[in-house]
């Protein structure tokens, strides 16, 4: 249901169509890029943390890690990741096609600058195999993005 509840999130958008359904995997950085045939770098992987009750959404590079100070230094807290359980309870969506549109819950989504270096991205829609190219500015606008933030390591321009 996940993959059909994004279609449903783009119709708004006039971009269901533009949905990727892949025969093969797309649940890792790794498989999306061969898969997709691109660089890791520009798959835009979610990253769901605790918050608290619920939970807060990071989509950040394909070659980016958290950086725990920086991570604090922004939000005030720890970063720790949801469970697999966890994940698909406020997302709805289940790990490997987690993304941050057509969410089962209202959750904040923020965007890594280590997005910005790419003219585009790809994020998942819901599935283990499934993806949508878009620019940075068409991810910030359909993820509903709080605000642009600089909380990883291990990336650099390309």
């Amino acid at each position: 249901m996940s993959l059909e509840n994004v279609k449903l999130y783009f119709e708004k958008y006039g971009r269901e169509k533009d949905i990727i359904e892949l025969d093969s995997s797309t649940a890792t950085v790794e498989l999306a890029a061969q898969s997709l045939n691109v660089e890791p770098a520009r798959i835009a992987k979610t990253i769901s943390l605790k918050n608290g009750d619920s939970a807060i959404l990071i989509v950040t590079a394909g070659d980016a890690k958290i950086d725990n100070s920086k991570f604090k230094a922004e939000f005030n807290m720890k970063a720790k990741m949801l469970s697999p359980e966890e994940a698909l309870e406020y997302t709805g969506h289940e790990i490997g096609g987690v993304c941050p549109f057509g969410l089962k819950n209202n959750l904040p989504v923020f965007l890594d600058i280590s997005l910005k270096r790419f003219s585009t991205v790809l994020p998942a829609c819901g599935s283990r195999n499934s993806a949508i190219e878009l620019t940075c500015d068409e991810l910030a606008e359909y993820s509903l993005n709080q605000k642009w933030i600089d909380v990883c390591k291990n990336w650099g321009p390309i």
